[in-house]
């Protein structure tokens, strides 16, 4: 079994085989850590959809892309578990424990990834320093 978060031997590296190891997910399939080649296209694909309803409606205006970006994320991960670029590259995010995130965690993790900085930091699991301060993970469904 895994060492716990609370636990001195957490870091230890033989607690770091593969990404999700140390919070008990399995090394790939349902229930993994997302991997990059799907987190990337998933960003691209809800960045797009932002910046088309912004050209829409918006005259393309650089913060309606941001403010639209952050609030169809927002809402797609608060009702469905992930935003449309997460679903459609079969991806969910869940607490830690694998349970919904409820409402206020995708709002500051969402917050966060709008912001840039916080998703260049990652631990060893490959989170994001979003997924961390929320405690959330983006999972393989």
């Amino acid at each position: 079994m895994p060492a716990q978060s609370s636990s001195p031997e957490f870091a230890r590296p033989e607690n770091n085989r593969y990404p999700g190891y140390r919070l008990g997910y399995p090394e790939d399939g349902r229930g993994s850590i997302g991997p990059m080649r799907r987190r990337v296209p998933a960003l691209i694909v809800d960045y797009a959809l932002a910046a088309g309803v912004a050209f829409l409606f918006f005259d393309y205006e650089s913060i309606a892309i941001l403010l639209l970006f952050f609030s169809m994320s927002s809402v797609g991960i608060m009702l469905f578990g992930g935003s449309a670029g997460h679903l459609l590259f079969r991806m969910r995010v869940t607490r830690l424990d694998g349970s919904a995130p409820g409402y206020v965690r995708p709002l500051v993790r969402q917050l966060l990834v709008t912001l840039v900085l916080p998703m260049l930091v990652w631990d060893s699991d490959q989170r994001g320093g979003h997924d961390i301060m929320t405690k959330l993970a983006l999972r393989l469904v």
